[in-house]
């Protein structure tokens, strides 16, 4: 079943002849539990398609199926809603709020719906990714990769239909980019969670599941 899939997606910048295609007719389809890199250069339109993706910027044309919502069809705040419910995002630069210590930040997306954490999903999610001793550390007093833990751990807490992480390795040095890769392969196999990932790094494109790749715009492969 598909959980994600786009539709003769565009998005076009400038009109006539300096018309910049940054996507042009993308046509992608993810089942739920797939692990997914998106790969492509500087410029090939890979970031574009992650914030079409995420509903964080409007295609000129087509469709994002969501769990078989079209996300452009809901007003602004419908989508804001639909996004913190529905959408996990894992960020580069990790996103974390330095005043709130590290179980605080992972269960803020849920506090800010108005709802209460699922603690057994919770403790079961911070055990998997190792973070017991560092629940009520600040950000700052973090690694870089444990850092990035606690993003997956934010990620994960509210159940997302997917998680799109934005080179969630590109901060990190060679030793940690395995272990975190390695952890993003384990959540998503344990919580059969959805994740599609880019990066403009092959090998760790090679640990997902499977890869496309993105050039000018377009689709260039899919090795599913």
């Amino acid at each position: 079943m598909n959980v994600l899939e786009t539709i003769d997606l565009k998005k076009y910048y400038g009109k006539n002849e300096t018309t910049v295609k940054a996507l042009d007719g993308v046509n992608i389809n993810v089942k739920r539990g797939e692990f997914i890199a998106i790969v492509g250069t500087s410029g090939s339109g890979k970031s574009t398609l992650l914030h079409m993706l995420g509903g964080l910027d409007r295609p000129t044309s087509g469709k994002v199926l969501v769990d078989n919502k079209d996300i452009f069809n809901l007003k602004e705040d419908e989508l804001t809603i639909f996004r913190r419910r529905k959408i996990g995002f894992i960020f580069q630069s990790f996103n974390l709020v330095p005043v709130l210590n590290v179980y605080e930040n992972i269960v803020l997306p849920i506090e800010l719906d108005g709802n209460t954490p699922d603690s057994q999903y919770v403790d079961k999610i911070i055990k998997t990714l190792g973070l017991e001793n560092k629940m009520y550390n600040l950000p700052n007093n973090l690694s870089g990769g444990q850092q990035q833990r606690v993003a997956i751990a934010r990620a994960l807490a509210t159940k997302p239909a997917i998680i799109l992480a934005d080179e969630p390795t590109g901060n990190l040095d060679s030793k940690t980019t395995i272990d975190v890769m390695g952890l993003l392969k384990v959540t998503s196999s344990k919580f059969n969670q959805t994740i599609v990932m880019i990066t403009h790094s092959e090998e760790v494109a090679q640990m997902a599941d499977r890869t496309i790749r993105i050039e000018d715009g377009k689709i260039v492969g899919d090795d599913k």
